[in-house]
């Protein structure tokens, strides 16, 4: 597929996936987001660490409500269409994949874009970057995941007046609820995001059981999390990395993982 409203490089085992249409903040709209969802399958196959960006002054202000202006009028509107074909796909992508990935949220992420920006494993926020849940600004309620993410992360009084009366949660708030990874200065967080991806692309193979069992606590039984453990140690300990980790432990030297 070629691009045209986002951006894509592959450095240092990192992919770099970019929201490219600055002018609406990076709105989304079915092209972004069937490209969006095609590049995390490019990634995936040539990559081991992801970030997911926004060129300009946002990470994603959210769906362009004037693609639905014309059909207001229609009784059978779906506004959810496009959540079905790509969006949705893409948070369980980002979710069930095998390598981690690096949100850097840069101004509003707004609508929909809270959902992507939280969406990450390790998500880094600007000083003046903020998640705006709006949707009920304009009669609807947060899709992309949003309502799940967020009331997994701060707890559910928190997300219920966030959601409930719209508000915006700033980088140093959304730290200190525990929403962020860290924050750091605006200008930074691109730099800031792909250093954290670089090293986690020089990482080990038992990164993706990590980051699998860390999903898969959020919903399962401690019982079930201590079997699913269990499963994920027994792939990690025959993997290459496993034994150049041991090796280069006894050796007293720094290990070079390969990601197998």
């Amino acid at each position: 597929m070629q691009y045209t409203q986002i951006l894509y490089t592959l450095t240092d085992g990192v992919a770099r996936i970019a929201f490219n249409d600055p002018a609406t903040l990076n709105a989304s709209n079915e092209v972004m987001s069937a490209e969006l969802l095609d590049a995390l399958d490019r990634a995936a196959s040539e990559a081991r660490a992801i970030v997911l960006t926004g060129e300009g002054r946002a990470f994603c202000s959210g769906a362009n409500l004037a693609n639905f202006e014309k059909k207001l009028d229609d009784p059978r509107i779906d506004v959810g269409t496009a959540l079905d074909r790509h969006l949705n796909p893409a948070i369980i992508a980002i979710k069930s994949m095998e390598l981690p990935v690096v949100t850097a949220v840069k101004g509003p992420a707004a609508g929909v874009g809270c959902g992507l920006a939280l969406s990450g494993d390790i998500i880094v926020c600007g000083e003046k970057g903020y998640f705006f849940f709006a949707f009920r600004h304009v009669g609807l309620l947060p899709d992309g995941g949003s309502s799940y993410l967020l009331s997994k992360a701060i707890g559910r009084v928190r997300a219920m007046d966030i959601m409930l009366r719209g508000k915006k949660v700033y980088g140093p708030q959304a730290l200190d609820w525990g929403l962020v990874t860290e924050v750091v200065p605006d200008d930074d967080v691109d730099a800031r995001a792909m250093e954290i991806a670089r090293e986690l692309a020089s990482g080990p193979r038992s990164l993706a059981y990590i980051k699998q069992q860390a999903w898969l606590a959020l919903d399962q039984s401690l019982e079930t999390a201590l079997t699913s453990e269990r499963v994920h140690q027994r792939k990690a300990c025959r993997s290459e990395d496993f034994a150049e980790g041991v090796r280069a432990f006894t050796q007293k030297r720094k290990p070079e993982f390969k990601g197998r």
